[in-house]
């Protein structure tokens, strides 16, 4: 159970309730974290805006972005965060081999240097704040400079996104893939 009540629109302050509208105009679903978020009505909206930049209008690969997001995830525990990633990432080209070893991908054969790149940046990132020289040295050799400016980003904001589901401890949607979790267990670290 979430340590915030997931407010419903009718809870929310009038400027989230326009919020969760446009969303349902959309024909789209008011996710649970929006439902913790609503709590905050300063928050919310910039925070909507950066995740939908970095999701919708950046130059970074989709695939790499999912990638790393999915790394963070798995870092983190935040089951939440991988559930609901798990389809962004098999239509932007993320294979289930390639998920299947987030966990162990050092030692996997399912990701080529540029994955590799990614995958080391997303960890030091993640874990140490810090990119080493010769990590961004050879994320360089396969990014461009908004790229890796758009990778860190992400790295970032899905990192502030776990955190923000796993302290709350916000409940999964229950209609999400992927959602079990044996998914997320295998991949852990």
């Amino acid at each position: 159970m979430a340590r915030v009540p997931l407010l419903i629109k009718e809870q929310a302050a009038l400027e989230v309730q326009e919020v969760f509208q446009r969303v349902e105009a959309r024909g789209a679903r008011v996710m649970n974290i929006y439902r913790a978020l609503a709590h905050s009505k300063a928050a919310m909206l910039p925070f909507l805006r950066l995740g939908n930049s970095l999701l919708e209008h950046c130059h970074l690969d989709h695939r790499l972005r999912e990638l790393a997001i999915l790394r963070v995830a798995s870092l983190t525990g935040s089951q939440y965060e991988w559930s609901q990633h798990v389809v962004l990432a098999r239509e932007s080209g993320v294979t289930q081999d390639q998920m299947d070893a987030m966990g162990e991908w050092r030692s996997s054969a399912a990701f080529d240097e540029r994955d590799r790149a990614v995958l080391t940046f997303t960890d030091e990132m993640a874990l140490q704040i810090r990119v080493q020289d010769d990590t961004f040295q050879e994320v360089s050799r396969h990014l461009d400079e908004a790229s890796i400016v758009e990778l860190s980003l992400s790295v970032g904001f899905w990192g502030m996104v776990a955190r923000l589901l796993e302290g709350l401890q916000v409940e999964i949607d229950p209609e999400l893939p992927g959602s079990s979790a044996e998914t997320l267990g295998r991949r852990r670290h």
